[in-house]
Order: C-alpha cells, then structure tokens, then sequence
C-alpha cells in the first residue's frame, strides 16, 4: 500500500524562500497601546457623523421639539405662565436630552458586531476593549451637542439661569458624566442583544417610563403622595434636580453629589460586566 507524501511546506525552489523573505522585510510596528487604541476609535465614532449626518437630526431637533412643544402648548397649564414653566422644564429637558442619546452607544456597538466589523477589529493586534471605550468617549460628542442646541434655544425663548455661565456648565458637565455611566447600560445590553432593533426597542421600553416618572416635566408636589415617593427615588430626577439647582444657583453639595455616586456605582457595575460581556463575544 502506498502512502501520501507528506507536506512539508514550500521548498525553497518553489519561491518559499522569497516568500519567508517578503514577510521578513522592514521592521514590524509597535504594538499600540491602549491609550493610542481608544482614540482612534473615539476618532472612528466622531467620523460617523461625517458619513450618518441624518443621526444629528435626532441629536438636535428631538431636544428642541420637547422644549417648544412642552414650553408653549403645556407650559400655562403646568404653570402660571409659559416662561415660569421655562425657567422650570429648560434644566430638564437638558437631562432628557443626553439620556435618549444615551441608546445610540448599544445600538451603534450592536450594528457593528451583525456587520462583523468587531470580527475584524479582534483579529487585529490592538487593545480590544478599545473599541467599546472609544465608542462610549465618542457618544460625548452627541451629548455636548445636544446639551449646547437645547440651551442655546432656551436662551433664546427668554431663558435666564440665575447661576450665569458657571452654573449652565456645570450643569452641562454633570449631566455628561451622569449620561457616560448610563450608556454603560445600554453598551452591555447593545453586546448581548440579537439585533439593533432590540437594542432600541429594550432601551425605549426601559427609559421612557423613567422619563415622565421624574421631575423633568412637573413639580412632584404636584402629585399624588405615592406618586412623590416613585419620583424621589427616580435616578433621572435626581440629575434634573441637580441641572435646575445649579443654573439656577441653588445647588447644594449632596444634590450634586447623588448624581456624581450614583454614576460612579453604575461604572462600577456596568463597566467590567460590559467589558465580560464583550470578551466572551470574541471568544466564540
């Protein structure tokens, strides 16, 4: 009985050599780190608004829309007058706007695992958790949009913050850093979901009932006591209450301090559960 040769790979003859050699040629590139990672993939993420510009349309007219609507149509019933309910909705409608942005981070990761775009990213030799981190600091960009758009018409409406410019930015940057830990949420759920559709679908479900059982659109005392209870322990009232006493210079340090716990707690819970998640993707 005869047997197969066996392979033994290319022979030198049969342009094995030359092959070994082209490979060999020049110096390999150094091994990025993560630092350098990330940005490349925060730079990836603010590239999308070049080549998907129809997502601003989210970003900044949905805002508005809630702002003007809710201001002229609801604000003389919710209070004694429309630019009463303004002074009163604008630090809120602020909260609302980051926290719907908040699912594009899910919803962009998911879409990028069904392409098998983080099929490819896996393959290549660079900090892997760079890609979720990178979309997440991107996701930044929408919120700092959203949040100038909203204010930027609120100021024009007749909107006057009591605590001047320092309080509206540190408002802003509070809400920035409350909506950064949330999209954690969103990331985790954007990894393990079937499809995109289900990211946003889920996180709808999820978030609008948070919406209008905060303080964003009506004063708790307003309510039912039961209803008051539900509000308070709302985590998205507690970043509106923060917003409004800040630009209105109210704000006292355990207001703010809430809000700044509570997103460290939910880093700390979502953060390494997304970043497992995302591994055990890439395993299989």
């Amino acid at each position: 009985m005869t047997t197969s040769p066996q392979y033994s790979g290319p022979r030198e003859g049969t342009g094995g050599g030359a092959l070994r050699a082209v490979l060999s040629a020049g110096e390999r590139p150094a091994h990025t780190t993560a630092v350098a990672a990330t940005v490349t993939h925060l730079w990836r993420a603010i590239m999308a608004f070049k080549h998907f510009p129809v997502q601003l349309i989210d970003i900044v007219l949905m805002p508005l829309i809630f702002l003007l609507m809710f201001t002229y149509l609801f604000g003389g019933a919710f209070a004694s007058s429309t630019g009463d309910y303004l002074q009163f909705f604008l630090p809120g409608v602020a909260v609302q706007s980051v926290m719907m942005m908040t699912v594009y981070t899910g919803t962009s990761i998911n879409t990028d695992i069904h392409k098998g775009v983080f099929d490819r990213f896996r393959t290549l030799p660079f900090w892997q958790p760079a890609t979720l981190a990178g979309s997440l600091l991107g996701d930044v960009v929408r919120y700092v949009l959203a949040l100038t758009t909203t204010i930027a018409l609120g100021l024009a409406m007749g909107f006057r913050p009591e605590g001047g410019v320092p309080g509206v930015l540190l408002a802003m940057l509070v809400l920035i850093v409350f909506a950064f830990a949330v999209s954690w949420i969103f990331a985790a759920l954007g990894v393990v979901a079937s499809e995109p559709e289900r990211v946003s679908g889920t996180s709808m479900i999820a978030l609008y009932p948070l919406l209008f059982t905060s303080n964003i659109f009506v004063d708790p005392h307003t309510m039912p006591g039961w209803m008051q209870s539900v509000v308070k322990a709302n985590p998205i009232s507690h970043a509106a209450t923060a917003s409004r006493e800040l630009m209105h210079g109210t704000a006292g340090f355990w207001d703010v301090g809430k809000v700044l716990l509570g997103a460290v707690l939910i880093v700390a819970v979502f953060g390494p559960l997304t970043m497992h998640l995302y591994r055990n993707k890439n395993a299989h």
